[in-house]
């Protein structure tokens, strides 16, 4: 019984071994990109909140997918284990998307436009729901759930990587205007 179970994950394992690895990476990227934004953000103290606001979940989304890769790499005896725990993970990051858009509303120093509520609340909110769905449908239909818990796991990879580059190129910016004011004073 043990074969039947583990072989819809079986079939997955290179796929997790990569998503894994990428999300690790660009989980240490981020640690170094946070510290080269501290250097400009005590020029530009007034982005605080938004820093807060827009960065930190970029890395909770990698993390998340690495965790959703190391969960379905495990040999759980039966799947409902996995299902269980990925479920877990979907609420856990809705409610994080809750407290994400809670932040990004209190801020001041940014005004959010659509493509900001797209990419850093609803996008990532559609990751977490499809693990749930996921979680849900994985004792039943394991092929299928696979195929959506996979497209959950590459959206929150892209939504990271995008986000990430995102901030980074809008504190540039802010930061060479704020300089170049400063020169022209």
């Amino acid at each position: 019984m043990h074969e039947a179970v583990a072989s819809p994950l079986v079939a997955w394992q290179n796929f997790y071994v990569i998503i894994g690895t990428a999300a690790a990476t660009l989980t240490g990227l981020m640690f170094v990109v946070v510290t080269v934004i501290a250097g400009v953000q005590r020029q530009l103290s007034s982005l605080n909140d938004g820093v807060a606001a827009f960065s930190t979940p970029s890395v909770v989304h990698f993390c998340v997918s690495l965790l959703v890769a190391a969960l379905l790499s495990a040999p759980w005896p039966e799947l409902w284990y996995a299902g269980l725990l990925l479920g877990l993970c979907g609420i856990g990051g809705m409610i994080y998307i809750f407290i994400v858009i809670r932040r990004t509303r209190r801020q001041t120093s940014y005004q959010p436009v659509l493509e900001d509520w797209l990419w850093h609340t609803i996008l990532p909110l559609c990751s977490y729901v499809a693990f749930v769905v996921s979680a849900v449908m994985l004792a039943t239909d394991a092929p299928l759930a696979l195929f959506i818990i996979a497209a959950g796991m590459v959206m929150l990879l892209f939504i990271g990587i995008h986000n990430a580059w995102d901030n980074v190129t809008y504190l540039i910016v802010e930061y060479v205007v704020s300089n170049n004011a400063r020169r022209d004073q």
